[in-house]
This record gives C-alpha cells, structure tokens and sequence, in this order.
C-alpha cells in the first residue's frame, strides 16, 4: 500500500509507526483482551493510558507544576467560548490581536461574554503578517489577551512571545503546538485542538495556569468548568478516550525522535524547501511577511489562476493530496505538520517545478 502525501490542514497526517502500533493494538490492549475504544474510563487500563499521555506531554513541553493539563472536547471554537467563562474572573473584557480567521471567530464568540477589545489587526494588510507589539493598543485592566499563535488559513505565525506583564496571555496553539520549543509559563492558558500535531479529531487539550481557575462566570456549564475538569482528572463526563490515546502514541513518539528541539529542525528544514523555491520563482507567489512565515501552513497561488484545478488534478495524480486553499482566500495550502516528512515536501516542490515548466 502506497500512503498519500497528505498536505490537508487538518485532520491531518499522522506518522505512520502511530497509526501501526495502533492497528496492532486495535483488538488487545496491552493483553486485556480489550480495544481501547471499549474500556471504561474510569478503569486502571484507560487510567494508565491517560496518566502516561498527561506525563509525556509535560515532560515535552516543559509544563511547570502550577498548570493543569485538560484533556476535553469540543475543540478550538468550543474553548472560544470557555476562555471566557473562565478567565473573566470579575474583569469587564478582554483584549484580542485579529491575524486572521480564526481569531475572528474568536472576536465574535468573545462578545457573547464580555467587552471585546481589539488591541491589533492586521486587517489593512490582509492578514499577511502579526501586528507589531509597538502598534498593540493593550487594556491594562483586561482579563486577558488572546492570540492565534498561528493561523492555519492564512500561514501567518508568531515566532516570538508577547509580553503582556500580569494579564495573563491566552493563546490558541491548535496548529503549531508541538512544532517547536515554548516557554509555556509565559502564557495563563494554552489551548490547541489535536487533529494538527496531537492526534485525531474530538480531542482538545487545555493547559491553563491553576491560579487562573475556579471563578468560573454564573451558570457556565460544568464540563466547561475548567477546576470541574481539572478536580476530576478531566474525567467529569466521558473523555474522547481513543483520541487521548493516539495523542499517548503521538507524543511517545515524538520523544522517541528527540523531542521539540528535534521536531523544530526537522520543521525548519521542511519550510525552507518549500519557501527557498517560491521566493525563486514568479510563476507561484506565498503573500505572507518573511518574518511571520508559518512554518506549519503554506498558502501559495499560481500566477494564473485559471491553472488551478489542473495544477490540483495533477498532484493528485501522484499522490499529492488537500492541496487547495481555504475557500475565504482561494489558491493553495501545504499544511506541512510535524508528521510530513521532508521526502513528501521536497516532492511538492519537484512537481511544482515540473508544472511550471510545462505552464509557464
């Protein structure tokens, strides 16, 4: 069997000895005749797994002890609505830095609950870029200030840490967590879906500093209270028990290849492949600030744009698949996650140096 290069946004590729350990263990766990997708979650099988996966991710990221780790449902968009819930704490807003659509979605699900304070955009310039911290118009009676750490739409990424003294930062991770080193104490709550870097879909995981939690706004749901989840080992309702399990898998294998600082040159090495080759050509154009390159999301267009599907046709002919682009801003995306390989990146760029050749 030949896989896909699968260049999809997400849910994305996962690596291959993952998804093989998890076939192998599909029927029998561990010799407890079950498959995890059948064990209680409140059973010692499933409570190894889920202590084994929390251990691995803190140990890769560096957690501090202060912060609790939340493995929870309803993924990015549903923790636009918790933050909020959680994190007023008797404030009356919250500041917000708008790179692109995804925070937008997060703007609008923000005014539900309290006063939205758009500090920075980057909207004049089309989302092609992080505002500079010089130009952020920051609250200091804020409850917090969130970020998208990286945009996966428009491929536009933040490569250094604000800072935003004693307001706590908020940042959505979904699609670079794990790419890289960070410093997770300069953030009060870390939040990333799983379906980019972690995992399968249906899993969210929260990383919220534990002095942040417990004051929760009147009648927030208790599966979205954040000191419900962490007093209950985020087993206050049923988790997504398989997906904690493949993220388990994930994050094994990522210490097994040498952790974060491994996984960032092998991501560095990826992007400058695919990046070196369009700065080199015109027949392809990426819009996005040098410096606020993503390392994980290429957006690209052709020259002519009417060469699209038979650009896309054609890479799906060797094997070459999610390639197009958002349908907000059109063209392509190579969504180029840790589990890529750089083998799959340098095929890319082959076959848009072959396409180019016979278009251009």
């Amino acid at each position: 069997m030949t896989r896909a290069l699968n260049f999809s946004a997400g849910p994305a590729t996962l690596p291959e000895p993952v998804l093989r350990r998890a076939a192998a263990e599909m029927l029998d766990w561990n010799g407890s005749g079950m498959s995890v997708m059948e064990m209680s979650h409140r059973g010692k099988e499933f409570i190894a797994i889920h202590a084994q996966a929390e251990a691995d991710l803190r140990e890769l990221l560096t957690i501090p002890a202060n912060y609790k780790v939340l493995f929870l449902q309803g993924g990015g968009l549903g923790q636009n609505a918790c933050v909020p819930m959680n994190l007023l704490r008797g404030h009356a807003g919250a500041d917000f830095i708008n790179t692109g659509e995804w925070m937008k979605k997060t703007i609008k699900e923000a005014k539900n609950y309290c006063k939205v304070n758009v500090a920075a955009t980057a909207e004049a310039g089309g989302f092609t870029s992080v505002p500079k911290f010089d130009s952020w118009k920051l609250d200091p009676n804020a409850a917090y200030v969130h970020i998208c750490l990286n945009e996966t739409i428009g491929g536009v990424e933040y490569h250094w840490t604000p800072d935003t003294g004693a307001v706590p930062l908020v940042a959505d991770m979904s699609s670079n967590i794990l790419s890289r080193p960070i410093d997770v104490s300069r953030y009060g709550l870390i939040y990333a879906g799983a379906q980019k870097n972690i995992g399968p879909s249906g899993l969210t995981i929260v990383i919220v500093r534990e002095d942040l939690i417990g004051q929760a706004i009147p009648h927030t749901p208790s599966v979205f209270d954040y000191k419900q989840q962490a007093d209950n080992d985020s087993m206050y309702n049923t988790p997504p028990t398989y997906a904690i399990y493949i993220a388990g898998l994930v994050f094994k294998h990522i210490k097994a290849l040498g952790g974060l600082k491994a996984m960032e040159e092998h991501n560095r090495i990826k992007a400058a492949v695919l990046y070196d080759y369009l700065d080199a050509t015109s027949f392809y154009s990426n819009p996005v600030a040098r410096e606020d390159r993503s390392l994980m999301n290429v957006p690209f267009k052709l020259r002519d744009e009417s060469l699209d599907e038979a650009f896309l046709k054609g890479a799906q002919g060797r094997g070459m698949v999610q390639l197009k682009g958002h349908r907000s801003v059109g063209g392509m995306r190579a969504s180029i996650y840790n589990a890529m390989s750089v083998e799959g990146v340098q095929a890319l760029v082959a076959y848009m140096k072959e396409f180019e050749a016979s278009h251009g």
